[in-house]
């Protein structure tokens, strides 16, 4: 369905600099190809961009930088950001979870321990999994789990409640929130859940972003080589897309050696650099 977008562009590689399209050059093109559903599931893709923008303007509304990204413009976002005051296109159409946000942000933004970005962003997995089927629902769902985890670390490792920082739904939050295990019970739930115990033992903070897209990527490996020109593919290729421009921002040859080091080290085709060696 999608061949001329796919074969149009380049095999994406970690480890290959390229010439290729961003994400922000292939928004326009696939937003134009798409329709019906399939043109649902890319704004679902796309939507996440719009939860950051409008934190960024509950937190601060006289800055004019959102990101191109997002689907709304600054003019929807402001008019999506009066509530029950406005009226109109931002509140008619937009999903239920954005108004009840910015609600809630009114109410939580100077309250000890309440972060605005992960509430949303909880939202937005939530809103997602249940917009969308089949293997696109599991992606979103590995990336709220990976979220739940990474957050339940962070506060194990301070020393904080786990239960005061996972707020998500499900039987995985649920274990989360209530097991004293070193892998919070999840070893027959979730395979990966060691992996991620690794990663989250990571102490530098680039490292640990770059592991986490490093096994985003491979589980995107794993679970798109059956319909190379459907849908799910063509979001997939939007995902690590925006994994390579992230990265890009960096020292471009160093850093996608070391990012396909840890690839390589997942698939278990290396062992592990010297460097991801916890101490």
């Amino acid at each position: 369905m999608y061949y001329t977008i796919l074969t149009g562009q380049p095999p994406l590689r970690p480890d290959k600099v390229e010439q290729r399209a961003s994400l922000a050059e292939m928004k326009d093109m696939v937003i134009e190809a798409t329709s019906g559903k399939d043109a649902r599931d890319v704004q679902t893709f796309f939507l996440r961009f719009d939860c950051m923008n409008l934190v960024r303007l509950l937190r601060n509304g006289k800055t004019e930088e959102i990101n191109p990204l997002g689907l709304l413009s600054r003019e929807q976002l402001d008019e999506l950001m009066l509530g029950q005051e406005g009226t109109g296109w931002g509140l008619e159409t937009q999903p239920e979870f954005l108004r009840a946000f910015t609600a809630r942000y009114r109410k939580k933004a100077n309250q000890i321990g309440w972060f605005s970005a992960d509430d949303i962003l909880l939202q937005y997995y939530d809103y997602a999994i249940s917009h969308s089927d089949g293997i696109l629902s599991e992606w979103y769902e590995l990336n709220l789990n990976l979220q739940s985890l990474m957050t339940a670390f962070i506060a194990r490792k301070n020393n904080w409640r786990v239960a005061d920082y996972v707020k998500g739904q499900g039987e995985v939050c649920d274990a989360i929130r209530n097991s004293s295990a070193a892998d919070f019970g999840l070893a027959a739930q979730l395979p990966y859940i060691d992996e991620i115990i690794k990663i989250a033992d990571e102490p530098d903070p680039v490292s640990k972003e770059k592991q986490t897209d490093a096994f985003k990527w491979k589980w995107l490996d794993e679970h798109s080589f059956m319909e190379p020109f459907d849908i799910v593919a063509l979001i997939f290729y939007l995902a690590r897309t925006e994994m390579l421009d992230r990265w890009d921002l960096l020292d471009v040859e160093q850093g996608k050696a070391r990012f396909t080091a840890i690839i390589n080290n997942l698939r278990g085709e290396a062992r592990v650099p010297a460097e991801f060696i916890r101490k």
